[in-house]
């Protein structure tokens, strides 16, 4: 539930903080107070679009902080744990800052979000109903969207339209293969015979390094084998090696040590220099021996060169990059094959539709459900609210072909008075009679859902007397198993309220300031007898006003 919130400089506010209640809670005041300032904070916090002209005037920015109470097993716990945004304690903090330009950033738990992630949290937290939520119930969207979030169907919706555009995706890829299969295996026949040249040549970049190192040491054995027999002729080879130098150095000054013990270091060094040379004869005569002066050799290595460096020109990539290509056109080729392929395409395109019709058939199946139950539902309410012998129903009209959002269309229809046939809702109902019926549904699917919190705002716009507190009732039970907050100008309506809120505008200068007061038994008096009579208070209103807080 919704404990706490920190609204600063936001329209007609400069600082508000409060703490909320349990139950059924309600928000009065005078038209133009601001009474709806508070859930436009919230929608806000929520994830709503945000617009600079929310700044109040003078202000460079708009702070807006919301703390909820999450219950153990609620849903909204494995959404933060799966965003890594921790719900410690069981409280989650939501923060949106609003600048005067419309730029927002966003908090959750005091970690920077986005207004996406705010929406998804927001499903979980709380559930804001409009001043014109009954008039969207007009139009078919909206219709269909209630039946599935009442049904807890909003999933399979999403699956179901997904499949259906997979599905027409497959129908569109073997109409235009149909239409193209002369293309697409021409196509396919250059790409293969590029696949064959590339597999031909069994490239790989290991084996062109190791080509390379091999046309570099035949195209210059000759060089190399005459530098190596130079060297081994200097170090051990000619009349004078180096080698037998060294050792006859080493053994002189190994002499010399004897008056000198600083040229024995000396002839160990000379002695070690002596060994080393002895090593690198012997490196030299294998080196000699392995060199090949081999015409035939060196003319394979360079063609397989020019083979490969050919092939790489002709498709305009490096050397290097034949393996990638080949593994590249492999993949475009089995496409190619496949689209060209109208056995496989079509079986491609049933398999798609199949999986569409299984989930369509489900979500047809829960709709079904859904529908009875909340026409029926629905039917009893009206009942309550000057409809007697009303009828309200909703109608699965088949579309055999289906679309995205299934295989039916979803309408409400009402039969207002008795004996009257039931009609498409937005073609028969008067502005009363929709504002009666939009109630109703909505507290009905309030009643299914999850949501610990649930916002009206002015939804009892349109009704009156007897029905109001009717709707007051339904309201007070209905928080009796969540939170709900109204925003009404109904005293019917905020007598059943379990706690009473009453909005004030003051004009502080050339400032208008709205302000919040709590008010207690007594100041819930006089508020509901002001909603009751308006400018001149008389103790017979009063008592009227007594006399609701006391039914309630």
């Amino acid at each position: 539930m919704l404990r706490r919130l920190l609204i600063q400089n936001f329209v007609l506010v400069d600082r508000l903080e409060l703490d909320f209640r349990a139950g059924f809670g309600a928000l009065t005041g005078e038209t133009g107070a601001g009474k709806s300032i508070l859930l436009d904070a919230l929608s806000l916090l929520l994830g709503e679009r945000a617009e600079g002209s929310v700044v109040r005037t003078g202000c460079d920015k708009a702070d807006l902080v919301a703390e909820f109470e999450i219950a153990a097993g609620s849903p909204a716990i494995a959404w933060l744990l799966a965003q890594d945004l921790s719900a410690d304690e069981g409280v989650v903090l939501v923060r949106r800052v609003v600048d005067a330009g419309g730029r927002s950033r966003a908090y959750i738990n005091g970690m920077p979000a986005t207004a996406t992630q705010l929406r998804e949290l927001g499903d979980f937290l709380a559930d804001i109903h409009g001043q014109h939520a009954h008039q969207a119930l007009l139009r078919a969207d909206a219709q269909r969207e209630l039946v599935d979030a009442h049904a807890g169907l909003r999933g399979l919706a999403k699956e179901v339209g997904g499949l259906y555009r997979d599905w027409q995706a497959a129908r569109r890829a073997r109409e235009e293969a149909e239409r193209g299969m002369e293309n697409l295996q021409r196509e396919r026949d250059l790409l293969a015979h590029q696949v064959k040249e590339l597999q031909d040549l069994a490239f790989s970049v290991a084996d062109w390094d190791a080509l390379n190192q091999e046309h570099a040491r035949l195209a210059h054995a000759a060089t190399l084998l005459e530098g190596a027999e130079l060297a081994l002729e200097a170090i051990s080879e000619g009349e004078t090696p180096l080698g037998g130098e060294a050792e006859r150095m080493a053994a002189r000054l190994s002499e010399l040590a004897g008056y000198d013990n600083s040229l024995g270091e000396i002839a160990e060094l000379i002695s070690d220099a002596a060994i080393r040379l002895d090593e690198a004869a012997h490196a030299l005569r294998r080196y000699r021996d392995k060199v090949d002066l081999d015409p035939a050799r060196l003319e394979a290595a360079e063609q397989r060169i020019e083979a490969v460096v050919s092939l790489a020109r002709k498709y305009r990539v490096s050397p290097e990059g034949l393996a990638e290509l080949l593994a590249s056109s492999l993949v475009q080729l089995e496409n190619l094959t496949q689209l060209a392929d109208p056995a496989a395409l079509l079986a491609r395109e049933a398999s798609a539709h199949q999986a569409f019709v299984a989930q369509a058939t489900r979500l047809s199946a829960g709709r079904a459900q859904a529908a009875r139950a909340l026409g029926a539902a629905v039917s009893e309410a009206m009942q309550e609210l000057a409809m007697a012998g009303g009828r309200f129903e909703i109608a699965l009209l088949p579309e055999p072909e289906g679309s995205a959002v299934g295989f039916e269309r979803i309408e409400f229809q009402v039969a207002a008075n008795p004996n009257q046939p039931l009609r498409a809702l937005a073609k028969v109902a008067s502005g009363g009679e929709l504002s009666r019926i939009g109630l109703a549904i909505q507290v009905i699917t309030s009643e299914s859902q999850s949501t610990p919190t649930l916002i009206f705002d002015e939804v009892d716009s349109g009704i009156g007397g007897r029905v109001a507190e009717i709707v007051g009732r339904r309201l007070r039970e209905l928080g009796s198993k969540s939170q709900v907050l109204c925003v009404t100008h109904l005293p019917q309506v905020a007598a059943q309220a379990n706690w009473q809120w009453r909005v004030l505008k003051e004009i502080s200068g050339t400032e208008s300031i709205s302000r919040l007061i709590d008010l207690d038994e007594a100041g819930r008096v006089e508020e509901i007898a002001r909603m009751l009579g308006g400018v001149n208070i008389t103790e017979t209103t009063r008592s009227h006003a007594a006399e609701l807080l006391a039914q309630a």
